[in-house]
């Protein structure tokens, strides 16, 4: 048997321990050969591909990024999309394909699977947390343990010449790595995209936290909203071709909003991309090189269209549509649990 592999998507810490993982039991245990398409579903639409092999994934268990390259290409919306997808497949001779993503990559490998009866197997990516069939994604611890690193260190800065620092974290429908590194690095404020924000309140709490003698540090998703207003964008125009803007402002915006209300100096730190780069954590590591173990076996038991998926300490399977169906976030109740910590 043949097998094909592709990440789609942001790149993420821990890519390139699946693709290890799925090649390494591949092909001792099972003898299969293995193919990457490059750069996610572009490989598939261009038929630039890679071989893989156990000399080809040696070493790359602690890089971060994938060796296979990524992209945010929608098949469905190029011409022939699916057709091309279908020749190289066959041209390849790929019997079976991985596909490692988040949202839109495990979506366009749900619908392949069940329109077109493309063979695919899927594996959570996304640092967000935000796939709901399953407890974590990997990418996530990695992207925390950054984030909270960023905020220990800008607690000395704050302290030091006594202003607000808002800190911008990823997480444009989920809040969670906004949730896990503000509590973890004793931010003031945590600002989440599931729940609207007063700025009255949040320039209280800032207000509160200086009466006490100490310089706030607000940690804001770059997807959280005003009460009174929508997302706060650099450019409304620039899309993915899933049709996803790309987010980016609110730190700033915030920072002013804050200095002009309040009248205490304000500064932004958006980390972007650094959440999502280099070495993947312990945990990252664990967990996908488990998913890719589980979904080689899910292609060796012919167990197609489905996704490997954390439940408790298990490695389970669920349908590609389940896991691509709604979206995990944070629930109201967990908000509340960490706002005694604000102001």
């Amino acid at each position: 048997m043949r097998v094909g592999v592709l990440t789609g998507g942001g790149d993420c810490p821990g890519l390139n321990a699946v693709i290890r993982a799925v090649v390494r039991k591949g092909v001792q245990e099972y003898r299969y050969e293995f193919i990457g398409y490059r750069d996610g579903w572009r490989g598939l639409l261009d038929g630039t591909t890679v071989r893989l092999g156990i000399e080809a994934v040696r070493g790359i268990l602690p890089r971060g990024g994938t060796v296979l390259g990524s992209s945010r290409t929608n098949p469905f919306t190029t011409r022939d999309g699916v057709h091309r997808i279908r020749e190289h497949l066959a041209k390849d001779e790929v019997d079976a394909l991985i596909a490692i993503g988040g949202e839109d990559t495990l979506g366009v490998a749900a619908r392949l699977h069940a329109e077109y009866g493309v063979r695919c197997v899927g594996v959570p990516k996304t640092i967000d947390n935000d796939l709901s069939a399953t407890d974590y994604t990997f990418g996530f611890d990695t992207a925390v343990n950054i984030a909270t690193e960023a905020i220990d260190r800008l607690h000395t800065t704050a302290e030091s010449h006594m202003r607000v620092l808002v800190v911008e974290v990823m997480g444009r429908h989920a809040g969670w790595i906004a949730l896990h590194s503000g509590l973890a690095g004793g931010a003031n404020v945590i600002l989440i995209p599931e729940q609207r924000f007063d700025l009255d309140e949040v320039c209280g709490w800032v207000t509160s936290r200086f009466r006490a003698s100490y310089a706030p540090i607000v940690v804001v998703a770059e997807g959280a909203m005003p009460k009174d207003g929508d997302l706060v964008l650099k450019d409304a125009s620039a899309q993915d071709s899933f049709g996803h803007v790309r987010l980016s402002g609110v730190g700033e915006w915030l920072a002013k909003e804050i200095e002009r209300r309040t009248g205490e100096e304000a500064r932004t730190t958006v980390l972007g991309h650094v959440q999502r780069g280099g070495t993947p954590s312990a945990f990252d590591r664990w967990l996908a090189t488990r998913f890719g173990l589980h979904a080689i076996a899910a292609v060796r038991d012919g167990d197609f269209g489905r996704m490997v998926a954390l439940r408790g300490t298990e490695i389970v399977r669920v349908p590609l549509g389940e896991a691509t169906a709604r979206l995990k976030t944070v629930p109201a109740a967990t908000y509340e649990e960490v706002k005694v910590f604000f102001g």
